[in-house]
């Protein structure tokens, strides 16, 4: 139940508080932005949008989301990819600064005092929520016939966040030697490296992505939510009452969130991360004897060139506490 508290906290609040700003901020870089009334705007229609949805409607929105991101997500890397291949001359002096900062003493021994060791955890966790426990989720929906095929696609895509999207960013940054400070950090400093090759275009490309990845990420943070609100409400869907004022509370926070500071929005997310990554993490390794069963169960089936098809029974789980793989 605790864990369902924070969960709330982090996806209702912290997440969606983030989300929302960071959408906002990638207009930072146009003419038109003005500070005191753009991220007013673009919250208000974030926040009627996504309310919109969860009320019940914006069916065809979805579907249409659904089958653009993903395609947004293919065209990102090609860009970043067109974007390092046309700064090639500038690779190994790339790879010499991250390899001078990553082997400078003085970091080294800065970072593990505290403050660039705890960064590189938080922004670690926030890139692919591993550890978090949040994407079993999404994952625990999945129609497979063994636990372990959806384990190893939840694997796969801590690589593909993490290892092929988030690097992907670094070098195409990096590669075009784009000039950073605090003034242009966040959103800003990817769309003035991607407009060193695509100009004007490149700022567009990255709103319109940022777009469709916030307006998905919001919906997805708010399906985890409702996991949780089922689950502290004895397993009962609340009441619709309740449920409309919840997503009212949610519709405000997604407004507030665009007008935030880039710190506040920051902190209040790590936090609530933080506290639900201190409970998750415990129970992982007091899970592993069976996490580790399951594995062989399923390496055993493959070996012998069958379908994986998991039994709870063949691993020494208690079948009649179960409600699955009986």
């Amino acid at each position: 139940m605790l864990f369902c508290i924070f969960l709330i906290a982090t996806y209702a609040v912290g997440f969606n508080l983030l989300c929302s700003y960071n959408l906002q901020s990638t207009f930072e870089v146009y003419s038109f932005y003005n500070a005191e009334t753009t991220p007013i705007i673009v919250g208000i229609i974030l926040a009627l949008t996504v309310g919109y949805c969860i009320m019940g409607g914006g069916k065809r929105i979805l579907k249409l989301t659904e089958k653009i991101v993903p395609c947004m997500g293919i065209a990102y890397v090609l860009i970043s990819l067109i974007i390092i291949f046309a700064n090639i001359k500038n690779i190994p002096h790339m790879f010499a600064i991250i390899f001078e900062d990553a082997f400078d003493f003085r970091s080294i021994f800065g970072g593990l005092a505290g403050s660039c060791l705890v960064m590189g955890i938080k922004r670690g966790l926030y890139s692919n929520e591993a550890g978090v426990g949040s994407a079993p989720n999404a994952s625990a929906s999945a129609d497979v016939t063994h636990p372990v095929k959806q384990g190893l696609v939840q694997t796969v895509s801590v690589y593909i966040d993490t290892i092929l999207l988030c690097t992907a960013t670094a070098f195409m940054c990096l590669s075009t030697n784009t000039p950073y400070n605090e003034s242009v950090s966040g959103s800003m400093y990817v769309q003035n490296a991607i407009s060193t090759v695509f100009g004007s275009a490149g700022p567009i490309f990255i709103t319109v992505a940022m777009v469709l990845f916030a307006f998905t990420t919001l919906l997805g943070n708010l399906y985890y939510v409702d996991n949780a609100l089922i689950y502290l409400n004895g397993k009962k869907q609340p009441s619709k009452r309740f449920m409309i004022g919840f997503y009212i509370f949610c519709i405000a926070v997604i407004f507030a969130g665009a007008l935030m500071e880039m710190s506040f929005a920051w902190t209040i997310a790590d936090i609530t991360m933080g506290f639900m990554t201190l409970i998750n993490i415990p129970c992982c390794l007091m899970l592993s004897k069976q996490v580790f069963a399951a594995l062989k169960d399923y390496e055993k089936q493959k070996k012998s060139g069958q379908d994986p098809q998991f039994l709870a029974k063949n691993i020494g789980l208690d079948t009649e506490n179960l409600s699955f793989w009986k």
